[in-house]
Order: C-alpha cells, then structure tokens, then sequence
C-alpha cells in the first residue's frame, strides 16, 4: 500500500479547521457557546454556517477511512483494545485535567459560582451538584465539552468491528462493492438518501446534543459517513472518479449553499433547509476528497509533525481558546485584533505544549499518542511500514 499523503493532510487540515471555528463560536452573535466576546457579530453565522453543515462529517468519514487502514493486518478484538486505548484515556484525562476550566469559566460568567477555580475544581471532581445551567453537562455532573468527538468515535467503532463478520459476509462485500462502482450522478445522489432519509425520520424529534445518550440524528448521520470511509478506502476506481467529478461536485455544492442560504435569508426553516442542507453536505465531502486526492498527496515536509501534533492539539485547543478569550478581555483590544491575537496564542500554545508532550513518555499516552518504540539496532532494521492516519 503506497501511502496516502492527501489523507493524512486532509486529516490535519480539517482539524485544523475545527480550532479556527471554535475560535470563530466565541464571536459569532446568536449560537450558543460556553463563552461570548463582547464583540459578537450576526454576519459572521453565515460564512460559518456553511463550514458547520460538513466540518464534522468530513472528521469522521475520514476516521471511517482511517479504521480501514489500521485494521490491515489486526484482529477486530485487537484493534478495538487499540483504539479504546488510543481514544478514552485521552477522554479520561482531557475531563479530569483539561476541561474542567472550561466549566469553570462558563459558570462563573454564568454567576452560577463563586471565584475560585481550586474549589470548583474539588466539587467537579465530585461531580457536583451545580446550580442548573452553570454550565454546559452540568447536569451530568462533568463535562466533556469539545471532547465528544472520542466517545463518538469509539462508539462507532465499537459497533463497526462488531459487525465486521457482516460486513464482511457475502452480502455486506456486496453492497460495499456497490458503493465504491457509484459513477457520475449516481456517486452525488444515491449516498446521500440515507442523509435525507434520517432528516426526515430523526430530525425533527433528536436535535444535537453530543451527549452520547438523545443523540439519535447525528449518530445516524456520522456513523453511516464512517461506514462510507471505511467502505472507501484506497478503492483506486472510487477515487479516481471523484477526482474527475472536482469541478462538477464544487459547482453543484456551491449552487445548493446559495439555496440553503436564501432559503434562510427568505425566512424558509425546517426541512427543506435541512434536506437542501443534506445536499450540500455530500457534494462538498465528495468535492473535498477529489481536490485533496489531486492536491495534496505529496510528501509534504510537515505532515510527520502535523500526523503527530493532531491528537494534542485537539485535545488543548478549546481550553486554550477560553483561557486566552478571558485573559485578553480587560486590554480591549477591538474586534479586529483581538481574534487574531486570540488565534495566534492559541496556535501557539498548542505548539509549544505538544511539543512538550511528544517529548516525555508518560504524557504520550494521555494525548492519543502512541509510546515511542526502542530504538533498533542497525542489524535489526526492518523496512519502514507506511504510515497511515489514526484518530
């Protein structure tokens, strides 16, 4: 298998892009998010809104495509400890030790605590009670905030390597190889029914909650978006197609932005901005992974480090985010500079922190990242295998 660049690249772009909206949700006016900027502005829903109908689904098709490269040569009972390890106990230490000032921040401008993060700190840890609505979970007693993307993750990856003696079954072979024959309109339109098909079934009655529990929407729509990178892989004819298809599949996408877009600007909610939604969502994925399979499969000199920074930096970013958002307040540094002084110091923190991570053993793990194997003796080298892209 040679290795696939643009999937590692895209990987890290679109974690990327996750940092920046999260940055973007501190200032745009009318979303709810654990904090806002007195420099809130309405226009900025727009340019996010039409991130927002993929940034997710892109995350976890690509986890999907992801899971099929690390079960090459693995067992489905250990490549489930694998990944359980790779994802929990990163969720475990980023809500005992990374999130909690997040809720602390969040209910304390909520007027739900007094100052004081150390005595907040000892009532998280025992889980409460917190006054209602002081901040996001509280309910629950601990959050995970940002962080629901891992127990997602291993959900569904719990469930797809359960299913894995029926998906490998002559049925399931079947229907996998009819998804990736998908030519032309058929490859725009037939993957994208099921979408429709949950919007009109779950929509209306599972708004998104991402705590893992009422989620019955967007679990439909992420775990079959998964199944689909796991069906992809490094199908060459799959890929190809969607490569030609670029141009076609951006235009189109482009098109039913503009008519999601004015459907709200018009005053029109509810399915049929949803359904439209569900349209752009698919050509955009599908226009994303051609002009990425064209462009960016290369050995680009950043990827080693960018493969490897990923995991903490999605783990540090929101927590950075928050404490910076609250450090900047007082200089009043306006709404021009002061997001991008945000960003900068949050890109920044993240780096100078990861960097510290990769370096120490016992850190790797509690970031995602996997020990450092001994060194090998030159006699013993053995060729290196292609890396491939992980959670």
């Amino acid at each position: 298998m040679n290795r696939r660049h643009d999937i590692d690249a895209l990987r890290a772009l679109a974690f990327g892009l996750v940092i920046l909206y999260h940055v973007g949700m501190y200032y745009v006016a009318g979303w709810h998010w654990h904090l806002k900027s007195p420099h809130a502005a309405e226009w900025l829903q727009w340019p996010m809104r039409a991130v927002n109908l993929w940034r997710m689904d892109l995350v976890f098709l690509i986890s999907g495509l992801a899971l099929g490269f690390l079960g090459r040569g693995t067992g489905a009972a250990g490549l489930w400890w694998q990944r359980s390890v790779r994802l929990l106990v990163p969720l475990a230490f980023g809500m005992a030790v990374i999130v909690p000032y997040q809720a602390y921040a969040q209910a304390l401008a909520n007027g739900a605590v007094a100052p004081g993060f150390g005595a907040f700190l000892l009532k998280y840890y025992r889980g409460g009670p917190w006054h209602p609505q002081a901040f996001d979970g509280s309910e629950f007693g601990v959050t995970w905030n940002h962080l629901w993307y891992l127990p997602y993750l291993w959900l569904y990856t719990s469930m797809l390597l359960a299913a894995m003696p029926l998906l490998q079954a002559r049925a399931g072979a079947r229907l996998r190889a009819a998804f990736l024959r998908l030519r032309g309109a058929r490859l725009a339109i037939l993957p994208m029914l099921p979408l429709a098909l949950y919007s009109l079934l779950l929509w209306p009655h599972f708004p998104p909650t991402h705590d893992l529990i009422g989620d019955g929407w967007l679990h439909a729509v992420y775990f079959t978006l998964f199944l689909y990178g796991w069906w992809i892989g490094i199908d060459e004819g799959w890929w190809a197609e969607v490569t030609r298809l670029r141009w076609r599949t951006l235009l189109t996408a482009l098109a039913m932005l503009a008519l999601v877009l004015g459907l709200r600007a018009s005053g029109v909610s509810g399915l049929p901005v949803r359904l439209a939604g569900d349209a752009y969502l698919w050509l955009a994925l599908l226009s994303i992974l051609g002009w990425a399979h064209l462009l960016l499969n290369r050995p680009w000199r950043w990827l080693p480090w960018a493969n490897e920074s990923v995991y903490p930096w999605y783990v540090l970013h929101q927590t950075l985010i928050i404490l910076l958002a609250l450090w900047l307040a007082p200089v009043r540094l306006g709404p021009v500079a002061e997001p991008l002084v945000l960003l900068a110091g949050t890109v920044a923190g993240c780096a100078a922190i990861t960097a510290l991570v990769r370096r120490v053993a016992w850190l790797r793990p509690l970031f995602g990242l996997k020990r450092r194997a001994p060194p090998r003796s030159p006699s013993r080298a053995t060729p290196a295998h292609p890396a491939v892209p992980s959670a």
